[in-house]
Order: C-alpha cells, then structure tokens, then sequence
C-alpha cells in the first residue's frame, strides 16, 4: 500500500493534487499541452501511473479537475469581495478584475480556454468552471451598483456581465501568450467594463 502523506487520506489527496498542478505547470514551460501525456503528468509528480488514473480517468477529465481546484481561492477571494457590501460596488469591481486577471497568469488556469476541457466546447461558461462562478458573483455586484446609483440601469444584467466577461477572457489570454501585458491589460480591462457600466475606471482602488 502506497505511503500516505499529511495527517489524513483527505490532506493526502490535497497534497497530491497540488503536485500535480505544480507538475502541469512545469511541463507548460517545457513542451505544448497537446503533447503532455498522463505518463508525463504521473512521472513529474512522483507518482506511479495507475495511482494517477485514481484522480482522474483521462487526461481531459485531470485537466478540468485541475483548473477548477487551482481557480477555488480565487473564486473565494472573489466571492469575499462581492460580499463587501458596505463598499462602493465600482471599488469592488475594480477589485475583481484585478484579482481575476492575477489569478490567469497561471498556466493551469489557462487551460480551461483550451477546447474540449470540460463538457463541452466552451468549457469556461460550465457550471463548474471558475470563470461561470465568478460571473455569477459580478452579477450580484453590478446589480447593487445599480440599485445605487452607481452604474446605469443596463436592462439585462446577466446579459450586460456576460459580454464583459468577453474583455476579461480576452484580458486573460492575452495575459496568458505573455505575462508582460499584464500591466496595460489590467488598465484597458477596467477602462473598459467600468466605462461600460457609466463609472469613472479611474477613480482610486481603496486597496
């Protein structure tokens, strides 16, 4: 039987499935993603190949798994922030974008552009997706912008979030081919979505 590591089978899955985000990350530097093998993922991070198959069934299936595990804590700081009530909805806005935008600097997280990944070929409004629960969490923002005078009655919400999703996702995939763009990417992206919803992107964070 395989030696467990941490306190408990639970903390032993975690550390495992953080060797293996490490070891995708790692393998992102060296070769294509099309040409990392289950074998590649299962040598880099120590384990023998059939225990990798006790995580996932395929590539595919670890992949998604992957991002949605590597995309939790900033679902959480995201979801953390939306709850800031008391705070201007443009100051928590601005905080997102910049959270989000942060976050997919990580390769791991780029992944769930990539078709395929996931249940479908769009795999970043799914359900079970970072990028879909942080929408959701934008949504509840904009709406008590709104209900405060902050931004403009857009109409349909979740159809106004959705299409600035698209500037997120374009930021985000810029970010990802060259970490250098972050900078300016950040700027244009909340130039952009907070013009869009009639607030002053220029206004100071507060954080």
């Amino acid at each position: 039987m395989p030696r467990i590591r941490g306190a408990s089978i639970g903390q032993h899955h975690e550390l495992v499935w953080a060797d293996l985000a490490e070891a995708m990350r790692q393998l992102l530097l060296e070769r294509d993603y099309d040409s990392i093998t289950m074998g590649h993922l299962a040598t880099r991070a120590g384990l023998a190949r059939n225990t990798l198959y006790n995580y996932a069934p395929d590539q595919t299936a670890l992949t998604l798994a992957l991002t949605q595990r590597v995309g939790q804590p900033t679902v959480e700081r995201v979801a953390t922030i939306a709850a800031r009530t008391t705070d201007p909805a443009a100051q928590r806005l601005r905080e997102i974008i910049e959270t989000v935008l942060t976050a997919f600097q990580d390769q791991v997280l780029q992944l769930m552009f990539r078709p395929g990944v996931g249940p479908s070929d769009d795999a970043p409004k799914g359900p079970d997706s970072p990028f879909h629960a942080i929408v959701v969490e934008v949504e509840t923002v904009v709406r008590d912008g709104i209900a405060r005078g902050e931004f403009h009655d857009v109409g349909d919400v979740h159809l106004t979030v959705e299409l600035l999703s698209g500037i997120m996702r374009a930021g985000a995939e810029r970010i990802g081919r060259d970490s250098t763009t972050y900078p300016p990417t950040l700027h244009a992206a909340r130039e952009l979505i907070l013009a869009s919803l009639g607030s002053r992107p220029d206004q100071p964070c507060g954080s």
